[in-house]
């Protein structure tokens, strides 16, 4: 008996890795989060498995799944939406399974801010703009953001920003930002990315709120901030430069003196 915590990825069910997709057929109980992930996702599930969706039970309700399955000798599939490992409130349920000596591993998935920059066709790191991500979330009821690490303090670096679960204080966020960095900073919203139902809506901090209802993208929304989000002309990463060497290529000027 084992449980294995996967990332479903952003939504679509073809984005779920091949390894995460191995581990749901092989689970005879699956758990997952219905609010957030999409039930597409378990077409890759055996027909007899048992499945429930967590997004109505408690911790402990969950933990009692798990001793079903370890009384009855069961492989258990966890997923959790996106990467386990953000915002994947994994920590808890591995203490418990610690608790009743109940083995697990964790199968990483795609991530919201990824396929969300996919969505933008944008990279999040570009030469000599931004070569640092700075991942976070604005401040809800079920989790307090610590001291220190709000988003003015964060937007001071000036890096790429990928925050989540920003549309429930999307007004509040963005004045907030607005603080620290110019209003003509490009920013983007995208919501659901992969899911039939995704959409966006780019601009810059300044211009984001117009034309749109907050309230419309109050639910599973990504807010992605930075200049590195344009796609115009800028200096070019010198590992593919005819200039650059490295230890699978030599560069175009060694290579001519041979």
């Amino acid at each position: 008996m084992n449980v294995t915590f996967i990332g479903a990825g952003p939504g679509a069910a073809d984005l779920i890795t091949l390894r995460g997709a191995k581990a749901l057929a092989e689970a005879s109980l699956v758990l997952y989060a219905g609010s957030l992930v999409s039930k597409d996702m378990l077409a890759h599930c055996r027909p007899e498995a048992e499945i429930h969706d967590t997004a109505s039970m408690n911790l402990e309700e969950q933990i009692e799944q798990y001793r079903r399955a370890q009384k009855n000798g069961w492989k258990v599939a966890r997923l959790h939406s996106g990467d386990p490992s953000i915002y994947g409130a994994i920590s808890e349920q591995m203490r418990a399974l610690d608790d009743l000596d109940i083995p697990y591993e964790v199968v990483p998935g795609v991530s919201s801010f990824t396929a969300s920059a996919a969505v933008l066709k944008a990279s999040l790191t570009r030469p000599e703009i931004s070569q640092t991500i700075i991942i976070t979330r604005s401040e809800g009821r079920a989790s307090a953001v610590p001291e220190g690490e709000s988003l003015a303090s964060l937007a001071e670096h000036g890096a790429s920003m990928a925050i989540f679960l920003s549309g429930a204080g999307l007004i509040k966020a963005i004045e907030e930002l607005l603080t620290k960095l110019p209003p003509q900073t490009p920013a983007a919203l995208v919501c659901k990315a992969s899911w039939p139902q995704e959409k966006h809506h780019t601009g810059t901090l300044g211009t984001l709120l117009e034309g749109i209802s907050p309230e419309e993208w109050r639910l599973s929304t990504m807010l992605l901030v930075g200049h590195a989000l344009v796609n115009g002309e800028g200096a070019a990463s010198r590992l593919y430069s005819p200039e650059y060497s490295h230890r699978f290529r030599k560069a175009a000027r060694e290579t001519a003196k041979v």
